[in-house]
């Protein structure tokens, strides 16, 4: 007897926390010189143990079932297979016949199975790496003291970090931490080599002033040469260091160590560099930060002869790492955002037109080999999976070939909700884009009063899009009841350059208005429940609840959720990106004071009076804590209602599973304790509340659809 659709419907349970933590999550893959494999990082979760484990996967792209290629490490990361075929190696930390790593080592293990086998015992560890053409060797970045030589020197150093009685932290650096971390003490990162038949490893850098980026040294910074000879780097070419990012490419004899700068234009950041298979081209990333902090990321191309030029000009997007050339040397391959959505593009670079080789929801990495192209994807309706694209055909009708299925079974017994991509009229007249995530089941027809929480994206120069989200779950939010609204005011990226910059020097103020305009054309909805309005936000977005909570009315939003917001920009330049300020505020806060404080919330700190739950992590370096206490304090000296979770172990996100449980159980009590009129069974038809203006609401695609043009 079949099952109704309404009784498959209840037995499907509600996506929550610990369905989301229990979900498998997918790394970039690397593919068999033949592309016949691909070998995927999955990361599994534990609540109970609080902790992860990943381990490394073989998929068919011809299709089969996956299997397990490794399972002894903890955190088996960054696969990539040999140009031989013949083995993959990995980063990790294991313990091997009583010998347990300190610090992540290289391994190498064949795609057939057996032990994998530790290549580097470097007393600082293995950043990142790449392979050698011949598949005998592999480049890789590791930290050491510039101003010793050899491993034995390095090792020394090692032991006398690990033997310190004190613990200070001193530097004379300007560019001294990161995120969540304190750059290493009086150690850089360089590019090494080692022979993986006798272990021989070389120091390229040793004895010469150059360094990988302090920031990100990984895989992206650097190119090995067709022919295995030469190694092209970015790196920072000023002194002392900064987080400006103006870098240049440079270019070093593997054999000889001799180096040279291949191209430094001051003004340009220059990175991601990769040679063509021809070995007679460099492609990489020109963005030209003399002349405005937010223009866009461009292809550029420079031959032999040390002539370069800049080929997406004409093209406003964004181009972002890693790149790679076609097989025919005709085309560069690299990601792109575009309007909310973020699709693969093949930039032809005789023709300069790019054209989708897959498209969005989000594509998050790609491989190509023999033909064979693959791509790690997602969409605001299911997490990260790994799919084969057919390339046969006009672009617009792309098949994608799933070949691993990694979640299926854990999220068939799941309900989601659907999610609509709407455009409306919002600041300067000008159309801005928003996500609608409705709730399992839900009829925007229906005469129920429902919540509406407005989540602001951080940044600013990002975007919400169709994408899968695992800190900040958007369909895990509209499970419990809400319909959540994801605006991509202006200052969001994937929209054009004028976009982008268009909230330079006057922070808060459009993207205010777009946020503004949105709610009140959604309490225009038959569903929205007025007495039953949220606003939340992290970072940027904690910024503009602060912003709210001084600048719109009491009674608009019956709460808000401030997750490491940015709360007062003069004490803000306590952050690792101090010197980015200026640029986006449009002065100095010593120079105009007054600018800087008329976009900071703390200047509007009379007019609080909006219930807020603040957020915050002790290790957030890109905005400290102290901003989260500075807004709690003010709030609670004022006697508004407030309430802080802090967490010592965290950093600008929350990335421990239980941590995570705690985080989403203080969020949605946070606003259950503040639904009054959901308490009492709802409140009295919508109306809309002094609209800003009036606009009307143009509907797109539903997310993980094609999308059709508002």
């Amino acid at each position: 007897m079949a099952t109704s659709k309404k009784k498959q419907s209840a037995d499907l349970k509600t996506f929550d926390v610990d369905a989301l933590w229990a979900l498998a999550r997918i790394g970039a893959p690397s593919l068999s010189p033949d592309g016949a494999q691909a070998v995927v990082p999955v990361t599994r979760h534990d609540m109970e143990k609080n902790k992860g484990a990943t381990s490394l996967w073989l998929l068919s792209t011809l299709g089969g079932e996956a299997r397990p290629l490794t399972s002894a490490g903890e955190k088996d990361g960054q696969p990539c297979w040999s140009p031989t075929g013949d083995a993959i190696a990995f980063v990790a930390r294991r313990e091997q016949e009583g010998d347990k790593d300190e610090a992540p080592q290289l391994y190498v293990i064949p795609p057939d199975g057996g032990e994998a086998r530790r290549v580097t015992k470097l007393p600082f560890g293995v950043e990142s790496f790449k392979w050698f053409p011949d598949g005998k060797r592999l480049a890789f970045v590791s930290w050491v003291d510039p101003g010793l030589k050899g491993q034995a020197a390095q090792a020394e150093r090692r032991k006398a970090d690990k033997d310190r009685k004190d613990s200070a932290y001193v530097t004379e650096e300007g560019f001294y931490r990161f995120w969540d971390h304190s750059l290493p003490m009086n150690r850089v990162p360089h590019l090494h080599v080692i022979d993986l038949a006798s272990g021989e490893v070389r120091d390229l850098f040793e004895g010469t002033g150059f360094e990988l980026s302090r920031a990100e040294p990984d895989a992206d910074t650097f190119d090995i040469s067709p022919d295995g000879r030469r190694i092209v780097f970015s790196f920072d070419p000023y002194t002392p260091k900064t987080l400006e990012h103006r870098n240049a490419l440079a270019e070093i004899d593997v054999r000889s160590g001799r180096a040279q700068v291949l191209l430094h234009e001051p003004g340009w950041d220059l990175v991601a560099p990769v040679y063509s298979h021809a070995g007679h081209h460099i492609a990489f990333i020109a963005t030209h930060q003399g002349l405005k902090h937010t223009m866009p990321r461009q292809l550029a191309v420079l031959d032999t002869h040390g002539n370069w030029a800049v080929l997406s000009e004409e093209w406003d997007q964004d181009v972002t790492a890693p790149l790679r050339w076609d097989e025919d040397d005709l085309g560069v391959l690299f990601c792109a955002e575009d309007q909310g959505r973020r699709h693969l593009y093949r930039f032809d670079v005789k023709t300069l037109h790019a054209f989708p080789l897959c498209e969005g929801g989000h594509v998050g990495a790609f491989a190509l080999e023999a033909g064979t192209l693959v791509v790690l994807h997602d969409s605001a309706s299911f997490p990260p999976q790994v799919s084969v694209v057919d390339r046969e055909g006009d672009a617009e009708e792309q098949v994608l070939h799933r070949i691993e299925s990694f979640n299926d079974a854990a999220l068939a017994t799941l309900r989601f909700g659907e999610v609509e991509e709407l455009w409306y009229e919002g600041a300067l007249g000008e159309l801005v884009q928003m996500w609608l995530y409705h709730p399992p089941g839900f009829d925007p027809k229906q005469k129920t009063k429902v919540p509406l929480m407005q989540l602001i994206h951080g940044g600013p120069h990002t975007a919400m899009g169709d994408s899968w989200h695992w800190r900040w779950n958007h369909q895990a939010m509209a499970s419990q009841g809400y319909v959540v609204a994801c605006v991509n005011y202006h200052g969001s990226s994937s929209f054009g350059n004028r976009f982008a910059d268009s909230i330079t020097g006057r922070w808060g103020e459009l993207e205010l208005q777009d946020v503004e305009i949105a709610t009140d054309l959604l309490l225009k909805q038959p569903w929205a429940d007025p007495e039953r309005v949220f606003a939340t936000g992290g970072s940027y977005g904690g910024y503009m609840v602060a912003w709210m909570n001084g600048h719109v009315p009491a009674g608009r939003y019956q709460a808000y959720i401030c997750h490491a917001g940015c709360f007062d920009w003069t004490a803000m330049f306590a952050n690792d990106a101090y010197l980015w300020h200026a640029k986006e505020l449009g002065t100095a806060y010593w120079k105009d004071p007054a600018k800087v404080a008329a976009q900071s919330p703390i200047g509007y700190a009379q007019h609080f009076n909006t219930p807020t739950l603040v957020i915050h992590g002790q290790l957030d370096y890109r905005v400290p804590d102290a901003q989260g206490l500075a807004y709690y304090n003010t709030l609670k000296a004022q006697g508004v209602d407030a309430r802080l979770v802090w967490f010592p172990d965290e950093n600008h996100w929350v990335m421990k599973p239980r941590n995570s449980k705690l985080w989403y159980g203080e969020f949605f009590d946070w606003l259950k304790r503040h639904d009054t009129a959901g308490a009492k069974g709802g409140a009295k038809p919508a109306k809309a509340t002094k609209a800003a203006v009036k606009a009307g609401v143009k509907t797109g695609a539903k997310a993980g659809a094609k999308k059709k043009r508002a």
